[in-house]
């Protein structure tokens, strides 16, 4: 059984308790004011012998264009019947505790975690009908898929990106492709990605080892407040 160790999120300054699997060992928190906000703020941290310490300087970040909604990650969250739970082409990104997967981009690079330089034939597939569904795949066979997107882009913003293992289990219609890259400009929202500032996600990745399995909480800041059971 995995052991979790209780974080306390007021050495975050926030206002609350949080389980958080004892193995991990860096955070990147993301919130917002709201399901509704397409601005969010990320910071990072990392836990020592002495507890948790902020790394970087806040950083601000880009959401989906409808906000977020609760998605499928690490544990389920208790949360009011009302707000939204995250669905294929909804244009929210995923709320919740998410474990981080294969770093990627458009040319050579060296992290502490598993790279794929895309080329012209690297899709993600979010067909929810494909057994590929939520997958990134090499294909010349593009026709095979209702729907898919290109992973070298005719622009930057997979040039350096992060995959979130949101919907693990790939259950249709939950969700697909959400990573964490360049943002298209200061204030524009994704499709349901978070995305920064290259040079901010180029520092954060740098930092961020595999063995320190990293992950990512995305939550609206009242939720922080409130806290967890």
């Amino acid at each position: 059984m995995m052991k979790y160790l209780l974080l306390l999120a007021c050495s975050f300054s926030l206002y609350a308790t949080i389980l958080i699997p004892a193995s991990s060992k860096q955070i990147l928190l993301v919130s917002s004011e709201g399901f509704n906000n397409t601005k969010a703020t990320l910071k990072t941290f990392e836990r020592s012998k002495n507890g948790w310490h902020e790394v970087f300087e806040p950083v601000s970040v880009n959401l989906g264009r409808k906000g977020l909604a609760w998605g499928k990650g690490v544990v389920e969250f208790s949360h009011q019947p009302d707000e939204p739970l995250k669905i294929e082409g909804d244009g929210k990104s995923p709320a919740g505790l998410f474990r981080l997967g294969l770093f990627f981009g458009y040319d050579e690079q060296n992290f502490g975690f598993p790279y794929l330089k895309v080329g012209k034939n690297t899709l993600c597939i979010d067909d929810s009908d494909s057994l590929h569904y939520n997958k990134i795949i090499e294909s010349t066979e593009e026709s095979r898929f209702k729907s898919f997107e290109y992973m070298k882009r005719e622009d930057r913003l997979y040039r350096l990106g992060i995959t979130v293992k949101h919907n693990e289990d790939n259950l249709k219609r939950q969700g697909s492709c959400i990573f964490i890259h360049i943002q298209r400009a200061e204030n524009s929202p994704t499709s349901g990605c978070t995305s920064m500032q290259e040079a901010e996600l180029l520092k954060i990745m740098k930092w961020l080892k595999e063995e320190s399995r990293p992950l990512l909480l995305q939550l609206p800041s009242s939720y922080l407040k409130e806290g967890f059971d």
